[in-house]
């Protein structure tokens, strides 16, 4: 299994996360396109960072919302979804073949995530536009998206469109029965580090979650998602990449 993390999102003088910590433990790098955070020096530095580590790149896109961090949701059509897409993994994906590194992937940020996982016309712009962009250019960029009970719903959408797809849950997060995450503003959303080595190692061990409630969900998952913005966050990243290492030794 794989693990993911957002990073490069930082901004001018104001510094987010701990990114050069964090890629030392990672396999995949969500970089911010400059929508909900980053800019061209932070994208710079950041693939920078990756390519020192060997770590596997993709785009970041978010709403057009700097000021809240990409993470209130937007009335946006698919034309103008598909637009800022398109802009922000052609961004991305230009500076990385400036320092001779290649795009893999596009993992969608915040509340054009969230969006994208519960309204279909969201998460039909969304694969259009990577879709035109993958045929356009004769890539195979990869769609990020939640594994869910839903994922061969999902899959199929994709495949109409000729696009893979990465499935990815979150390390640090509690699910409902449905196999969404729990709402922050919900209490025990987030998970203790101890919740959250037990909620790793049930997946490596035996492919599943156990939700808010006790239910099993039985989940294709190919990425993990960590969250490296503060010294915990540093050392679960840490602790998750020893539990895999050890689940892989064992298998």
């Amino acid at each position: 299994m794989l693990l993911n993390c957002d990073l490069g999102e930082s901004y001018g003088s104001w510094t987010m996360g701990q990114d050069a910590k964090a890629m030392a433990n990672i396999d995949q790098a969500n970089i911010a396109c400059g929508f909900h955070a980053g800019d061209p020096l932070v994208m710079q530095k950041t693939l920078a960072l990756a390519q020192q580590h060997k770590v596997m790149i993709g785009a970041h896109p978010a709403y057009p919302d700097l000021v809240g961090f990409g993470r209130r949701s937007m009335n946006c059509s698919s034309t103008e979804i598909m637009a800022f897409m398109q802009y922000q993994i052609a961004a991305m994906d230009g500076m990385a073949t400036c320092q001779g590194l290649q795009l893999a992937y596009v993992k969608p940020h915040g509340a054009l995530y969230n969006d994208m996982m519960s309204k279909l016309a969201v998460r039909q712009a969304v694969m259009q536009a990577m879709s035109v962009y993958n045929q356009s250019h004769g890539r195979s960029l990869k769609l990020m998206l939640q594994a869910t009970t839903l994922a061969e719903t999902h899959e199929q959408e994709a495949q109409a469109l000729a696009l893979d797809l990465y499935f990815e849950a979150f390390a640090d997060r509690r699910y409902e029965d449905d196999g969404r995450l729990m709402a922050r503003s919900k209490s025990g959303a987030v998970l203790s580090h101890d919740a959250m080595m037990i909620q790793v190692a049930q997946l490596l061990e035996a492919g599943i979650i156990t939700s808010a409630n006790g239910t099993q969900l039985d989940l294709k998952v190919d990425s993990l998602c960590v969250h490296g913005d503060n010294d915990a966050g540093i050392a679960a990243i840490a602790d998750i990449r020893q539990l895999i290492q050890q689940n892989n030794a064992a298998g």
